[in-house]
Order: structure tokens, then sequence, then C-alpha cells
């Protein structure tokens, strides 16, 4: 069931601002109808912190082991590196390879005046559950109403501050963890769907995206990623195995396919180091692939601008 907007569910009765904007027809200044005193805190604070963010991005596959997380991590510092203020939020709570990618394992959260300051890799303000842990082989076994928990505090809590981008690095599926971002999120500006080129994993890219279709989730584009091989020495591209079918179903689905990623083993490399692989291999052909990823993500701004514009 679609996530409903804020401003079409029942409200009554007025309170102020929660004092990170001055729009009064914020729907953190509306009281629902049968809402406690302490939902209606907790609502105020998510809000709060979600409008201090201009765009949210949601990374999502449809299947796992085709590299999402790959993708998420280094979108986020491919933003980064373009000037922009970027949070990443890891919300694959059975799974969480965000913090062994950014070398942030051993990291932990700290208590501040305002909340959770989430530990930071160059200015890249990161949340994930695997912080919480007390060692990386510990199975988180949670039913959906803790998972919905702990994701709600990710946002609600985490002092994330003015981001231009918080991108989501989503557990594959269409299951709890995809729904509650989204849900809780209310408007994502967008999502990256991730697939490899067999047909078995591409088509999974149709139940992605009618999972945004229903939501009204804007589809940004696919990414077929592990497309063929790169050579590591001379860094020709060599078809393993079959290709093109993230691209067919793109365009069956009338959504933008954002280009083809090889398999590179030096994207393994930087990953297991900690080491963002658009940072470390910039100029390789592997990450040039990568950054043309950031390319419609970028444009949002330029939807931004032309909204102004038009008021």
């Amino acid at each position: 069931m679609a996530a409903q907007p804020e401003h079409d569910k029942e409200t009554t009765g007025a309170s102020p601002a929660c004092g990170s904007c001055t729009k009064t027809d914020c729907s953190a200044t509306q009281r629902r109808s049968g809402e406690s005193d302490q939902d209606f805190k907790d609502r105020q604070l998510l809000e709060s912190r979600l409008c201090r963010i201009k765009h949210k991005v949601v990374v999502l596959s449809g299947k796992g082991g085709v590299g999402k997380s790959t993708i998420a991590v280094n979108l986020a510092v491919a933003l980064m590196l373009e000037g922009r203020k970027v949070g990443l939020l890891d919300a694959d709570i059975h799974g969480p390879s965000v913090p062994t990618m950014l070398g942030l394992e051993g990291e932990h959260p700290q208590g501040g005046p305002d909340g959770l300051v989430p530990p930071e890799v160059g200015g890249l303000k990161v949340m994930s559950i695997g912080f919480f842990l007390n060692s990386p082989d510990d199975a988180i076994i949670w039913r959906g109403p803790l998972k919905m928990g702990v994701l709600k505090q990710f946002l609600k809590d985490v002092t994330w501050g003015e981001l231009d981008y918080l991108i989501v690095d989503s557990p594959p599926g269409t299951g709890d963890e995809p729904l509650s971002i989204v849900q809780l999120i209310g408007k994502v500006d967008g999502a990256v769907i991730v697939t490899t080129p067999q047909r078995v994993a591409a088509i999974d890219v149709r139940k992605s995206v009618n999972f945004c279709r229903q939501l009204k989730v804007p589809v940004l584009g696919v990414v077929e990623n592990m497309s063929g091989f790169a050579c590591p020495k001379c860094g020709d591209v060599t078809q393993v195995f079959r290709t093109g079918a993230g691209q067919q179903i793109a365009k069956d689905m009338l959504v933008p396919f954002l280009g083809a990623i090889p398999l590179d083993p030096q994207v393994a490399e930087a990953s297991d180091s900690g080491r963002a692989f658009v940072h470390q291999y910039g100029s390789t052909p592997t990450a040039k692939a990568m950054l043309a990823v950031v390319n419609p993500v970028l444009a949002l701004e330029k939807n931004d601008q032309t909204e102004r514009k038009e008021k």
C-alpha cells in the first residue's frame, strides 16, 4: 500500500512550528486526530530532520548480490567529491556492509545534545546498524516492527544536519525495509535500481519499478552492474556472461538506462580495504561508468531551479 502524503491525512489543532523552517503549511505544525503527545513530538522531530535534507535518493535492487551497496557507497562519495553535503544511510539491517566499504568498522555514533552524531569519512555522514554490533559476525534476528523502529530512529534521532543529499542503501526486494524507508521519508526524490545483466536478475527490475510506481517514487534509472569483465592490466572489457538484459528491461519499462558497469577486480579490492572506488581509481573506465550514475541525481538540483523560476 502506498504511503499517504502527510497533507492528505486527517489533522486537528495546530502547534508552533518545529523550528526548522517557517512554513505555515508544514504538516509538523498540525496534530493529527488521536495522536498522542509522544507520537506528535516524535513526528515533529522526524520531520525537522527531513526538512533540512534537500534530496533523498534510494538505491534499490530486486535481487541480492548485484552490487547495490557498492553503487550506493560510490554514488554518495561521488556526490561529496562534487562539493555536495551528503549523508549515507545503510538501511540493510541484516547485512550492513557500508561500514566495511568505507573503512569505518569499529566506529560508533557519539551522543550529542541534539541526538546521535553519525561517524564521518571525508565529510560524508554515515549511519548503519553495523556501528552498534559487538562483532561483525553478530546476526540480527528481528521481525518487521523492530526493523521499522530502528530505521525511524536512524532518521529521527541522528543529527544529519543540512544535507544536499541523503543516499539510502536499501536491502534487496520490496519488503519491510524499502517500504518503511519510503513511508518514513514521505517524499523520495528518486530511486536508482541496480541489476546485473543476466535475465534471471534483470527481470526483478520490473518488480522494483512497479514498487516505485505504486509508492510514487520517480525512477532515476537502471544501472547494469557487473556487465562484462574489465581487465585490470589493459582495461578491455570481455563479455563473460550474457549482457544487455537490464538495458532491455529498462527500455521495456520506459525508465532511463544509466549505463553498464563492468566487473572490475579493483572494485572488490577498494571495498575490502575501506576505500571508495571512484575516489581511489577515478581515472579508470569502470569509475567513469560508475560516475555516470551521478548525473541524473545532480539533475534534481536543476529541477529545483526550474521550480523556483516558475514560482
